[in-house]
């Protein structure tokens, strides 16, 4: 018998099948399978992996032992059969066999993963009535990740306070469950407590307390926490670097989380991802992109958690080139279908001002859901497409899919971005109506440009007053639609109600003076731009880029610093030249400075845009090639005209896209119908 059990113990370990069956077959020619082998050959059966074999087995056997009803309960729940898992320990007890510490830690989770709750309690309470729960802390531990993964987080606690010896296991069960449902202090003081009793953590609870402490912000842990980490010998463990990683990225310190990563060995797809992700969360996209690039030539696949993060970052650098290659590696790893990838896709196109190539995304959904129509709406209100906004939003809704806060905003602006007030006021007030959407100061600020850029300010104005402590942005709102329509009392009646509220912004200064500067009021530019060096307030330079053949050219009012500056101004000088044949004329208004009128019109002519412009088309000869420039703040009026003669001389597509919104020319049009 001896020579069996062996045999039966090195076929498991070797894995080996056809010794194993030979010894089955033997044993059962020598009648000794029932009274003594039976629980062992289903065992080895498991262990080899053959769990048909194993079941046929059990089935077989008159007498099963504790040990082989949790081989067979453990097997079903490793491979995720958690309903036979559950049918079989339910056969157990209807056998008169009572569960122990094996069976609980196994059926809970299997209780977990089917989502049973009521089951689950009442095997919490059987584990209670055998002294389990209090007594063994395997047990305990995962009646509290069981409680935890069914968001009962106060069932969890009271489980883990009556338990008599807490270890480890049991201590990182409740700091993760707490984590998982942003009850960040509540683990930090779990984690605390662990720590008072000299409980060494281990990497889980250290993983976890990371992300709690990068949540909450709390950089002084989080550090202490690093140095627990380098003295447990983990840093180099998966989960604490991506926590680490994450720990940093949240707390602002980009540079930290680099460090952190520069010095790892290995890095799995998911610590790759924490990193990208946090970066562009941080406004670092360009090195985002670089850190995804070097992923690729690892051989790290992304998934597409990675994919829509960097198709995020490649919205916010308008990098349309990059995001097309994305695009092609979503499609060829099988993520295009992805809810996610695809609305970062959509926000992709609607950033670069690709609103055909968003809607071709889109129409290619299997799935459609909120998120996905409030990316398409948003692309659609950048680009100044309101009327396909509302139709879309009106299919929205007859697809039962109920907008949310994100939806309206987005439509919101889509009606201010193509003046359509009268739609953008029924909307407004369905908000305010309606109680299950809560109104923002984003809503607001919308239906206050809205307003204001209809002439309709007092109503805008009362707006205003309806939010409660408005901040500048608001009022700055009002007065840029007060600059747009020339209206200077207005505008100095706002200002006066805006600075009770803050009396430094040096955005509201610098806006008022150019009202003045645009309406020829030099003694009032004089007496605000000495304001404003008082108040040591600092207005961000007017800059315009291009994206050509992988490289960024930025440009600067007036800068001739490009090294192929001759070119530039060769080219300017004849579009110049060639579209004042066409009916161009120079709008001095536009010039912000008290300048003779000659070198007001010689300012206009090297404003950054035209500049951007004249470097793209002395660049790009292909008449079937767009264009597409950016600028950090508003398209200049002047440049806005200039532009569209340009495009009708040339025959060329160029698109704009400004602080605000885009603006697609083409033949002499403008998408934006002068409406910005």
């Amino acid at each position: 018998m001896n020579v069996y059990t062996s045999l039966i113990a090195q076929s498991a370990h070797k894995k080996s099948l056809t010794t194993l069956k030979a010894v089955h077959t033997h044993i059962i020619k020598s009648g000794f399978l029932f009274s003594f082998f039976g629980h062992k050959l289903i065992d080895a059966y498991i262990k080899c992996g053959i769990v048909a074999e194993a079941c046929k087995l059990f089935d077989e056997l008159p007498n099963r032992h504790i040990v082989t009803w949790n081989s067979m309960i453990s097997s079903h729940v490793r491979r995720g059969k958690t309903n036979e898992a559950i049918e079989l320990y339910k056969n157990m007890l209807f056998d008169g066999v009572l569960p122990d510490a094996y069976t609980f830690s196994a059926i809970f989770k299997a209780f977990t993963e089917l989502g049973v709750l009521r089951h689950g309690q009442k095997a919490h309470g059987l584990a209670v009535v055998l002294g389990f729960e209090v007594s063994d802390g395997f047990v305990a531990s995962s009646i509290v990740d069981m409680y935890a993964k069914f968001d009962k987080m106060e069932d969890a606690r009271l489980v883990f306070d009556r338990v008599l010896d807490k270890d480890v296991v049991l201590f990182t069960a409740l700091i993760v469950g707490y984590n998982q449902h942003d009850l960040d202090g509540e683990a930090l003081e779990v984690f605390e407590d662990m720590v008072g009793r000299r409980i060494k953590p281990n990497e889980y609870t250290l993983a976890s307390i990371l992300v709690s402490c990068g949540n909450l912000g709390d950089l002084i842990n989080g550090k202490l926490i690093h140095g627990v980490v380098v003295k447990s010998g983990l840093e180099s463990v998966v989960a604490s670097q991506t926590s680490l990683l994450t720990m940093y990225s949240k707390c602002s310190l980009v540079e930290d989380s680099i460090k952190v990563f520069n010095q790892l060995n290995y890095a799995s797809h998911v610590t790759w991802t924490s990193f990208i992700v946090g970066l562009v969360q941080n406004g670092r996209e360009e090195v985002a992109v670089s850190v995804f690039r070097e992923m690729i030539r690892c051989s790290v696949i992304p998934n597409h958690f990675t994919l829509s993060s960097i198709l995020h970052a490649c919205s916010s650098l308008a990098m349309l080139e990059v995001g097309e290659q994305i695009h092609a590696v979503t499609m060829k790893l099988g993520v295009d279908g992805n809810k996610y990838a695809d609305a970062a896709l959509i926000h992709l196109y609607g950033k670069c001002g690709n609103v055909e190539k968003a809607r071709s995304v889109f129409n290619l959904l299997t799935e459609l859901d909120v998120v996905s129509f409030n990316s398409m709406i948003y692309a659609y209100a950048q680009n100044g497409f309101g009327h396909e906004a509302l139709r879309l939003f009106e299919r929205m809704k007859i697809l039962g899919l109920a907008p949310n806060g994100v939806t309206f905003i987005s439509i919101l602006l889509a009606c201010n971005n193509a003046g359509l007030v009268e739609e953008g006021c029924q909307i407004f007030a369905f908000i305010r109506n309606n109680h299950n959407i809560e109104l923002t100061r984003d809503h607001f600020t919308c239906m206050i440009d809205l307003l204001g850029r209809a002439r309709r300010f007092e109503e805008a104005a009362m707006l205003i007053e309806e939010v409660k402590n408005p901040d500048a942005i608001l009022w700055r709102t009002l007065l840029n639609a007060c600059k747009i329509h020339g209206e200077i009392e207005m505008a100095e009646k706002f200002m006066a109600k805006m600075l009770d509220h803050a009396p430094r912004d040096g955005g509201t200064h610098i806006l008022l003076t150019n009202i003045y500067a645009s309406s020829g009021k030099w003694d009032n530019v004089i007496e605000m731009k000495s304001t404003i060096r008082d108040l040591k307030l600092k207005k961000s330079p007017a800059m315009s880029w291009v994206d050509i053949d992988r490289e960024v050219h930025t440009f600067m009012a007036g800068d001739l610093s490009h090294p192929r500056a001759h070119e530039i101004l060769e080219m300017l000088h004849e579009l110049i030249e060639k579209v004042k044949t066409l009916g161009y004329n120079p709008d001095t208004k536009f010039v912000l400075q008290n300048l003779e009128e000659e070198k007001k019109i010689s300012s206009l002519y090297y404003h950054s845009e035209k500049l951007a412009i004249a470097f793209a088309l002395w660049k790009t000869c292909s008449r079937s090639t767009t264009i597409r420039i950016f600028k950090n703040l508003r398209v200049c009026g002047d440049c806005h005209n200039w532009i569209k003669f340009v495009s009708l001389l040339t025959g060329r597509d160029i698109i704009a896209r400004d602080a605000k919104r885009f603006h697609h020319f083409k033949g002499g049009i403008c998408s934006c119908k002068d409406y910005w």
